[in-house]
C-alpha cells in the first residue's frame, strides 16, 4: 500500500512538473516576443485559452503595423494562431534545409505552407519573408520568428476514406451442349421415367373353393358325433 502511494505521489509530481515546464516555456517566450517588440502578437496569445498552445511549436509573427490592418474577431484569434504557427520547434536553421517547393503543415489542419528558400535573408513561407528569424531561443520547446505580413497557408483537402463498395455480380451463361462427332448438336440425353409401383390385388376366394371348405367342416361333425355315440 505504501509502494502504491509512493508510486502515485511520483506520477503526480512528474505530471505537474511537466506542466509548469510547459508554461514556463511560454512565459519564456511571451517574454522574448515583448523585447523583440510583437505586442500585438503576445495580445492575441493571451487571448487564447492556455490548453490552445502548449509545447513544440513555432511561431510565425506579423508585426504590429501589419496586424493592424487585421479584422480579426475575438473568436477567430485561435484559429489565426493556428494558422500562423508550425507544429514543431523549429530554427531558422531547421529551415533552411526545405528546398522551394516544399510544403510545410501548418497547426491548422489542412493548411500548409508553401516554401520559397533564396538563402537566409529570403526565406518565404507562402510568400511572407521571415524578416527576424529566431527571437523565441531560450525555451526547449518554443521557437518564434518575425515575419513581414499576414500568412494566407493553402489549404489542401483531407484525404476521404474510400467508399465500402461491393463487388459486382458477373452472369455466367451456361455452357453449350458437347457437340457430336458427325458435327451436329448433342441432343439431350432421354429422361426415363421411374417406374411406378406395381399393386398385388388379393382376390376374394371363389365359391367352389368355398364348398369344399364347408363339406370338410361338416363331414368332421359327423364323425365327432358318431364317436360320442360309439362310446356311449
Amino acid at each position: 500500500m505504501i509502494l502504491i502511494l509512493v508510486l502515485m505521489t511520483l506520477i503526480s509530481s512528474s505530471s505537474s512538473s511537466s506542466v509548469v515546464a510547459t508554461n514556463q516555456d511560454l512565459i519564456v517566450a511571451t517574454q522574448e516576443m515583448q523585447n523583440a517588440n510583437y505586442f500585438t502578437f503576445v495580445l492575441l496569445l493571451n487571448m487564447a485559452p492556455n490548453s490552445t498552445f502548449q509545447q513544440n511549436i513555432t511561431f510565425l509573427m506579423p508585426n504590429d503595423r501589419a496586424l493592424s490592418q487585421v479584422d480579426m474577431h475575438e473568436t477567430s484569434v485561435v484559429d489565426f494562431l493556428l494558422r500562423h504557427s508550425i507544429p514543431s520547434p523549429l530554427l531558422i536553421d531547421h529551415l533552411e534545409h526545405f528546398p522551394t517547393g516544399s510544403m510545410i503543415p501548418a497547426s491548422s489542419p489542412g493548411f500548409m505552407f508553401k516554401v520559397t528558400n533564396d538563402g537566409r535573408r529570403r526565406f518565404f513561407l507562402s510568400n511572407v519573408r521571415i524578416t527576424s528569424p529566431n527571437i523565441c531561443t531560450k525555451g526547449s520547446s518554443i521557437r518564434c520568428h518575425g515575419i513581414d505580413g499576414v500568412l494566407q497557408p493553402t489549404m489542401v483537402a483531407l484525404p476521404s476514406p474510400p467508399p465500402c463498395s461491393r463487388p459486382p455480380v458477373v452472369a455466367v451463361a451456361p455452357s453449350p451442349p458437347p457437340s457430336r462427332p458427325d458435327g451436329g448438336a448433342a441432343q439431350a440425353p432421354a429422361v426415363i421415367p421411374a417406374p411406378s409401383p406395381s399393386v398385388v390385388k388379393v382376390s376374394p376366394p371363389t365359391s367352389v373353393g368355398h364348398a369344399v371348405v364347408v363339406d370338410l367342416v361338416t363331414t368332421f361333425s359327423m364323425v365327432v358325433v358318431l364317436v360320442k355315440l360309439l362310446s356311449s
